[in-house]
């Protein structure tokens, strides 16, 4: 978000800081605390103090007490798409050696299908991600909807969709006032989520036929090409420093259990709320390309599967920061990997196993991601600060970034206040 240079101006008449003003979390409000509430670029304020150059506002951190200043580093992100780039194209080698026409005609129409439902289910995981709240209810959900499509969709696919959608919606809006309202982390609200999910899936006593006709091959490419190019333009706007760093609010600092402010909550809240839909929406393409009955099982192959390619892809696990493409080639790599080792007979890797290693994987990208992505420094050049004078009742930038070694040292002759004859009557 930009940062209107009047919130740093004194506020006029009263000889106070204004302090920060805007969508800061009410802990951070005029406190003046952080030394710029009077302090505007390119000005010199009455009591002496040098200005704050523009270029240092511009990075004030959305928590001004927490994190780097700066822009995160988006080139390890560049480089680990590469990567996966051409892992996308040596298992696709792979796999057209032991099928030449896997990659040709209905079979590649059914992995399109595989893989812009694994892409929605990805990209609700992805947004959660983001947010610091991520959603461990994706893959119940999606079960729960590819049931509910199967059982209803000799009904029309627009209401039985509209049907899945409504209800995952409710669902989400929930979870997420939980999460927000109480401050707490979207793991555990989301894992509540899905331990009721599990009560609408076991009351199937088995596999369930799929009612309908409706078959979503029909419509692979443009499926599979819609869900990529949402993704892309998330990942393209989580790029912009502003949207990146609003959107993290709600990760972690400090103490967990702190409030993030009204901003952090409504895009947490939006996040989870939105995430839910996409779920039940990859649940009924899901349950439409299935070849047979849809089985009701937990879905937790499927939720270990979506965070996986997250991670994969270069989303932070403690949110805020993640890539462009990252997302949309891990979930091809998934889908192309998964249908590789089905031709070369590997029945031990199940979705379940498969999932869990990318989620293992996805948690060494994390650290690299977190490790490569932080921004540099914009506190180097620390200049400006010196001629900082002392002894104001609000400390500058430049103070907050002084040692306390730095104070000047009190001489011994201040101890005689302690002495004895201060408290005696010939000492008054």
């Amino acid at each position: 978000m930009g940062y209107d240079e009047s919130i740093y101006r004194r506020r006029a008449g009263d000889g106070t800081d204004a302090g920060l003003t805007g969508d800061y979390p009410d802990d951070y409000q005029s406190t003046g605390e952080f030394g710029i509430g009077d302090l505007r670029a390119g000005d010199q304020t009455d009591t002496g103090r040098q200005a704050v150059p523009a270029a240092v506002l511009d990075d004030v951190f959305d928590d001004p007490a927490h994190g780097e200043p700066g822009r995160d580093r988006l080139a390890f992100h560049v480089v680990w798409e590469v990567v996966l780039l051409l892992a996308v194209g040596g298992v696709g080698f792979l796999l057209l050696r032991e099928d030449s026409g896997a990659l040709r005609g209905n079979a590649l129409e059914q992995l399109l299908v595989a893989g812009a439902a694994l892409g929605l289910l990805a990209m609700g995981a992805g947004l959660t991600l983001r947010t610091g709240a991520v959603n461990l209810a994706l893959g119940p959900v999606a079960v729960a909807a590819a049931l509910h499509f199967a059982e209803q969709g000799d009904r029309g696919l627009l209401p039985t969709l509209a049907q899945a959608v409504v209800a995952a919606l409710v669902l989400g809006l929930v979870t997420a006032l939980v999460v927000v309202v109480f401050h707490v982390p979207g793991w555990a609200a989301s894992l509540a989520a899905a331990a009721g999910t599990l009560v609408f899936i076991e009351r199937r006593p088995g596999p369930v036929d799929v009612q309908g006709g409706y078959d979503p091959t029909d419509h692979a490419l443009y499926l599979f090409v819609g869900v990529a190019v949402i993704a892309v333009l998330g990942g393209l706007l989580g790029t912009v420093k502003s949207v990146r760093r609003s959107v993290g609010r709600f990760r972690p600092v400090a103490d967990p259990a702190r409030r993030r402010g009204s901003v952090a909550a409504v895009l947490t809240g939006g996040a989870i709320t939105i995430s839910m839909p996409l779920a039940a929406g990859a649940g009924v393409l899901i349950a439409a390309a299935s070849d047979g009955p849809v089985a009701p099982t937990s879905g937790l192959e499927w939720t270990a599967l979506a965070v996986g390619a997250a991670l994969l892809g270069g989303t932070s696990a403690y949110g805020r920061r993640g890539g462009i493409f990252g997302t949309v080639l891990a979930v091809a790599l998934l889908v192309v990997g998964e249908r590789y080792l089905a031709e070369r007979g590997w029945d031990e890797v199940t979705p379940a196993a498969l999932g869990a290693g990318a989620v293992v994987i996805g948690l060494v990208v994390t650290r690299l991601v977190e490790t490569f992505g932080r921004p540099k420094s914009a506190g180097d050049d620390t200049s400006w600060q010196t001629t900082t004078p002392r002894g104001n009742a609000h400390n500058t930038l430049g103070d907050r970034t002084e040692s306390w070694s730095s104070l000047p040292a009190q001489p011994t002759e201040s101890r005689a206040a302690w002495d004895t004859d201060r408290w005696t009557n010939d000492g008054r």
